[in-house]
């Protein structure tokens, strides 16, 4: 991974103006909680570092009253740019002979840091606004699908959240992934 385009100092100027911007996604969420959060965190601040760079625009999804941890989602509106043509996984990576794309979805989240969103956070982000209107998002898979050689993505089309079913091995210029961090 390239090494890191902003301060700390910038990132938190970008993060606080993000969220001030988007109060619908956090409504009841004070910025010097969560500030405070990361200043105390600095790996986990270089995380959201990461998600900005690779185009994800982390922001505020949640706050997890069992753990006491904030939720963050990248909330681009299309999926990340620098996160596409990606397959799902190393295995799939590895299945595919000819055209292989530049890496895979699982391992370049855990490169930044973070896990792909589940079905059901995918939805939940998609209650916050329009999301993947142009793009889709691979999405983390049931084991059951991905031992049968599929995995799943999910897009927004005709005012209705999708999932869908893929080879996990295929890879396509629009679809990316999107990833979550707590702190």
């Amino acid at each position: 991974m390239a090494s890191l385009k902003f301060s700390s100092e910038e990132m938190l100027s970008i993060l606080k103006t993000r969220f001030l911007k988007n109060m619908h996604r956090h409504a009841d969420l004070d910025w010097q909680k969560i500030q405070q959060k990361l200043e105390t965190n600095p790996k986990k601040l270089s995380i959201l570092q990461k998600m900005e760079e690779t185009g994800g625009e982390p922001d505020v999804v949640d706050f997890d009253e069992n753990s006491g941890e904030y939720v963050f989602f990248d909330c681009a509106a299309e999926s990340p740019k620098e996160r596409r043509s990606f397959c799902y996984d190393r295995d799939a990576l590895e299945k595919r002979k000819e055209n292989k794309p530049k890496n895979n979805a699982l391992d370049a989240a855990r490169e930044i840091g973070i896990e792909l969103l589940s079905d059901e956070e995918y939805r939940y982000l998609q209650t916050l606004g329009d999301f993947d209107t142009k793009t889709s998002s691979w999405l983390e898979t049931p084991e059951n699908i991905r031992k049968l050689g599929g995995a799943i993505f999910g897009d927004f089309r005709y005012g209705t959240v999708f999932i869908y079913h893929n080879g996990a091995e295929s890879y396509y210029a629009a679809r990316g992934f999107r990833g979550k961090m707590k702190v």
